[in-house]
């Protein structure tokens, strides 16, 4: 990232901050007080020793410690007004920021997400903002800070003597260069840092996700290893950072050192040939002093600040990306659940060849038809082209008629219901997960459809009932109950299209058999596509519909395509003798 891309991501995210601009100058007023207390401090040293050494004044008994005294309340003041308000700002700035990477997650197209690690989505989440927030706050108000103080006593500094002020900046371009290679550095490591933490990220979620699996084919070991590997590579991008630190500070001492050197030695012949006074030369001593600790805390923040800039690009890039959209302009209260797929044809990737070629479908309202095949012959992608988890690259899909791409999006979604094999439950109760978004709904409706999908035969033994806090993921109810929850949602949702993929692929032989009577239930009316790999659960079908390697080949009852003799009946043998 060049320099000018750097600025350009500074300059967004400080767009973060307009809103809150008052509150912020606010602080800007406590760091401009407390860079003028250390030009107080100069002054109070050079009247310091002029009234007692020079003079002999007497008032210095009492006005050097009373100001003593009053500059450092001063500078309290101004510190923590100069750190508090920017830090309220800056966690705000990670608020709202934060909120728009979420929202826009959810906003982003099915095929990008699937494209995507959720380990590093995560991380962007919530490591590179929280790296965002020190370039937001502590970066800018030590910028700001000691900025102001440097540039306060500089011109303290030419105000006492501006030919030795003139010789004291020959350091400065030296050490500006040497600053924007170390900003460049800074940035670069920081970059490999947030990737790292996106690794170790994806490797501890996968691991915890798969705890059972890893546990019963004892992988402990091997796992260790794979976080080993990210984990190792997070230290060395972080020590490579910390070198690129350490070095900073150092180099640009000394070469601080070398123009204060030249600094005294002509201060000194000044003050010898009488060309200056012992209390200014004190003063000048003590402000050019202050610089260096304000200039290394400037160095210092070149680590925090390009490390924000560097989590700036990579958030604003997703940012960047384009979202689903709203859809086409046409609305669509409810269907009568007639769907066409026209001449379809997908493929996830130009280079990955069609997942679905010149599929032609036509499923009647309320009819039930079975999508069956081998695994990888296009059953989910089919279905998904549905509710547009995914856009046709030829061909077309209608409902009632019309291209869903002319539909707007949140109306075409509330005609689809998804029961799926892998459900989805939320750290949330039971009636919360079973009226999920239905916030028109009422308490008696939402139990109605829990006690229409036998969801009430097991609330009564949970310990709060219906306001039972469901774990992670519902895992202290058995995937029966689970599904039924599932089914329930989809009751209360009452759209006329229905989408089962897989519904009971993961129960028991009893438990499917309690499920397919709430399924029953569900279809009625509906509908509906089901994929399944059992065959036994999509006899009863209206029809059944036969892919291989993302074509139909075959197509009727299931009596027919046993007659038939063809892959279906070789798919059924096969099923039998299992």
């Amino acid at each position: 990232m060049s320099d000018a891309s750097a600025w350009a991501v500074y300059r967004r995210l400080v767009g973060y901050a307009r809103p809150y601009a008052a509150v912020f100058m606010l602080g800007v007023l406590g760091m401009a007080l407390f860079a003028a207390s250390q030009m107080g401090l100069v002054y109070l040293v050079k009247t310091f020793l002029k009234g007692a050494f020079v003079t002999h004044d007497p008032k210095v008994l009492w006005s050097v410690p009373l100001g003593v005294v009053g500059l450092f309340v001063l500078r309290g003041i101004g510190d923590y007004v100069g750190n508090y308000y920017p830090s309220w700002v800056g966690r705000q700035v990670i608020k709202g920021l934060r909120r728009d990477v979420f929202v826009h997650y959810l906003k982003l197209p099915t095929a990008y997400l699937d494209r995507q690690q959720s380990g590093h989505l995560l991380s962007k989440l919530t490591y590179n903002i929280e790296q965002v927030a020190d370039a937001a706050t502590s970066a800018s108000i030590s910028l700001i800070s000691d900025t102001l103080t440097i540039a306060g006593l500089a011109a303290y500094l030419f105000y006492l003597n501006w030919r030795l002020a003139l010789f004291c900046i020959v350091a400065a371009p030296v050490i500006g260069w040497l600053m924007r290679i170390a900003n460049r550095s800074f940035r670069r490591y920081s970059a490999r840092i947030q990737n790292s933490m996106g690794d170790i990220t994806r490797v501890a979620k996968e691991a915890i996700d798969a705890l059972r699996l890893i546990k019963i084919f004892n992988a402990e070991e091997h796992q260790a290893e794979r976080f080993d590997a990210a984990n190792e590579a997070n230290r060395a991008s972080n020590m490579k950072l910390a070198r690129a630190k350490s070095m900073s500070n150092p180099v640009v001492g000394g070469i601080a050192s070398v123009a204060l050197a030249g600094v005294l030695y002509v201060a000194i012949r000044q003050v010898f040939a009488n060309n200056m006074q012992v209390d200014d030369f004190w003063a000048f001593l003590t402000a050019l002093m202050l610089i260096p600790s304000s200039l290394r805390s400037l160095v210092n923040i070149g680590g925090p600040l390009q490390q924000g800039i560097a989590a700036g690009q990579s958030v604003f890039g997703l940012l960047d990306e384009p979202t689903e959209g709203a859809g086409g302009p046409r609305p669509l209260a409810r269907a009568r659940g007639e769907i066409e797929f026209r001449g379809v044809s997908f493929a996830y990737g130009a280079d990955k060849g069609d997942v679905l070629s010149s599929i032609d479908l036509h499923v009647r309202p309320g009819e039930t038809v079975a999508i069956v095949g081998p695994s990888g012959s296009g059953k989910t992608t089919l279905v998904g082209l549905v509710p547009r988890f995914y856009d046709v690259e030829r061909g077309a899909v209608l409902v009632d008629g019309v291209d869903v791409r002319e539909y707007r999006l949140a109306d075409l979604r509330a005609q689809v219901s998804l029961v799926s094999q892998d459900v989805v439950l939320f750290h949330d109760t039971i009636r919360n997960n079973i009226a999920f978004n239905a916030v028109d709904r009422s308490p008696a409706e939402i139990e109605a459809a829990a006690r229409a999908a036998n969801v009430m035969e097991f609330v009564a033994a949970q310990p709060d009932g219906f306001d039972t806090v469901l774990t992670d993921r519902g895992q202290n109810l058995s995937g029966g109950q689970r599904q039924r929850i599932s089914i329930a949602r989809a009751l209360l949702k009452d759209a006329p299209i229905l989408i089962l993929d897989e519904a009971t692929a993961a129960l028991d032989n009893e438990s499917e058999r309690r499920v397919q009577q709430e399924l029953a239930t569900l279809m009625r009316g509906r509908t509906t596509l089901v994929i399944a790999h059992r065959l036994s659960t999509v006899e009863n079908a209206d029809r059944i519909v036969v892919l291989e390697r993302g074509r139909i080949v075959e197509s009727g009852t299931h009596r027919e395509l046993l007659a038939r003799g063809g892959l279906y009946a070789a798919l059924h043998g096969t099923e039998l003798r299992a």
